[in-house]
Parts: C-alpha cells; structure tokens; sequence
C-alpha cells in the first residue's frame, strides 16, 4: 500500500502564490505518475498537473503558465507551486500516485486552497 500526505493548502488573495506538498510513504517502489487534482464545490473532480518518475510534466490548460509541478523522487515528494492564483483556483487539490501494476490510483485525503481577498 501507498500513503500520501499533504500539505501547504490554505488561504491567499488573487494574484499570490502557495505551495503544495506531497509525501509518498509505504510501497513506494509501485509509484509510477504522481499529481494533483482538485475539486471545487458543485464541480466534478479535475486533473490540474502530472509528473512521472522521468520527470515529465503535464498540466491543464487552465493553470499552465501559472503552476509548476515538480518531484523528487530521493524524498519521495512531490510539489505543486501555484503562483498568479485566481478566485476559480480555489478548490480542494488532492495528490494521487498511479501504481505500477495497475491497481490504485492512491489519493492523499486533500488540501484546502482559499483564493480570496
């Protein structure tokens, strides 16, 4: 099995920047993508940046140019610098990690991220 704990969510005005933590734990060796996703009240789930354990990185079109997703695979973490935050960033963004023989994805239980003046 696979743990991820988050952290770093929490309240920020439009145009600040937050940074997101993920720490993977237990049977890292079957952690193949990590990334983030977030879900906003009333909104389905969305997928917000990929990473994979080369380090190639993929984002959504809403958020590209804005966030940076980033991993290190020796601390077995992976990052989520958000910066030029909007209102409609808000959400709560939780860390998956796809595993390697096909079970999974593991999900981390969330973190709040409050866009607001």
């Amino acid at each position: 099995q696979v743990q991820l704990v988050e952290s770093g969510g929490g309240l920020v005005q439009p145009g600040g920047s937050l940074r997101l933590s993920c720490a993977a734990a237990g049977s890292i060796f079957r952690i193949s993508t990590m990334g983030w996703h977030r879900q906003a009240p009333g909104k389905q789930r969305e997928l917000v940046a990929t990473v994979t354990r080369g380090t190639d990185t993929n984002y959504s079109d809403s958020v590209k140019g804005r966030f940076t997703i980033s991993r290190d695979n020796a601390k077995n973490t992976v990052y989520l610098q958000m910066n030029s935050l909007r209102p409609e960033d808000a959400a709560i963004y939780y860390c998956y990690a796809e595993d390697v023989f096909g079970t999974g994805p593991y999900w981390g239980q969330g973190t709040q991220v409050t866009v607001s003046s």
